[in-house]
């Protein structure tokens, strides 16, 4: 990158972090992110200065770019925590603050690789947001192939409507009984875990300390002071439990998911992306080609939606969904006008 470019990064990361600080509740937080922003003014600085010695001329006033002005109205209305994906493909640093694991008072818990896995799921799968933006894709991506395909063997618009309508609620039922059945079975694994755990926990407490005290003692902790810690836990049998979960299985007792929430969402988000290409026959202004020029308008928008998630160009994320639906879509119109043709 040049070294403008370098300076209205590390404003915009300034920008960032002084809206997160203004919503965080949290004194340390709030700190450590307006910290983070003087570092970054600081910085900035430095590349300013270069830029004046090479040209002699100031920067710019900063504007914030519309993604980053986006970014900023997602941390006033859903959280710093619930968009750290997107923060993180905004490069801003200090988020590991929303992984630490609450504790006791005067009870230094270690981080665990476990811990560490179960906490970055979110970051991984993009957490609900991005699902739900997956979810409408698919949604709209499948049956704006299948109102296609069925406009390339018939344009008759009844039938084309029909097929648009059945395949979008089998699709939106197919997601949401197939989200329902792998939540309910992975809920069901991880209460058998747990309970397992549980009994084991009852029948043999001194056994469980010890191998809780060899897991921090594996994790850097002095076995004597994991030892006490591990003891210390077993006090309570409910938090011991919940961190047997936590550091053996590598569970969150308090979050196995709802399969209902699970189905509904999906549910949701599919028949949402389905309905968009349905939209213009339904409001009568028109047919599959007013649905396909409403489709790729969308499927442009899920795609510069998704460059939040990757810090990629949102032109080109956007672009390339286009590309991506606009072609399912000419293949299936292509296969439906040959086998309208050989039915014919």
């Amino acid at each position: 990158m040049s070294k403008l470019e370098n300076w209205q990064e590390e404003k915009r990361s300034a920008y960032l972090y002084r809206h997160m600080a203004d919503v965080e509740t949290r004194h340390a937080h709030r700190g450590l992110f307006l910290s983070l922003a003087e570092a970054a003014d600081l910085q900035a600085e430095i590349w300013a200065e270069q830029i004046r010695r090479e040209t002699g001329e100031g920067t710019p006033p900063f504007y914030p770019s519309l993604r980053a002005q986006l970014v900023v109205r997602l941390i006033h209305v859903l959280g710093p925590r619930r968009i750290r994906p997107i923060l993180a493909a905004m490069k801003v640093r200090g988020m590991s603050v929303y992984n630490a694991k609450a504790v006791q008072p005067g009870h230094p818990m270690p981080t665990t690789v476990e811990e560490i896995g179960h906490r970055h799921k979110g970051v991984e799968s993009g957490g609900n947001l991005r699902a739900a933006v997956f979810g409408v894709n698919d949604g709209l991506v499948s049956n704006a192939s299948l109102i296609m395909g069925v406009a390339g063997a018939t344009h008759d618009v009844s039938i084309i409507y029909l097929s648009g309508v059945a395949g979008m609620l089998a699709g939106a039922c197919s997601m949401a009984a197939g989200e329902y059945v792998s939540m309910q079975s992975q809920r069901e694994l991880f209460e058998y875990q747990i309970g397992l755990e549980r009994e084991e926990l009852e029948e043999y407490p001194d056994e469980e300390a010890e191998e809780l005290a060899v897991i921090y003692n594996a994790r850097g902790v002095p076995m004597e002071h994991a030892r006490a810690i591990a003891r210390k836990l077993m006090q309570d049998p409910e938090h011991a439990l919940d961190t047997l979960a936590r550091e053996e299985l590598g569970l969150n007792p308090d979050e196995l998911g709802s399969p209902w929430g699970a189905a509904l969402s999906s549910f949701t988000a599919f028949a949402l992306g389905a309905f968009v290409p349905l939209v213009p026959f339904v409001l009568g202004f028109g047919g599959v080609a007013e649905g396909a020029l409403l489709t790729l308008a969308s499927l442009f928008l899920v795609g510069a939606t998704l460059s939040l998630f990757t810090g990629r160009s949102a032109l080109i994320s956007g672009i390339r969904m286009v590309l991506i639906g606009g072609g399912a879509g000419m293949v299936t119109y292509i296969i439906g006008t040959l086998l309208g043709v050989t039915v014919l």
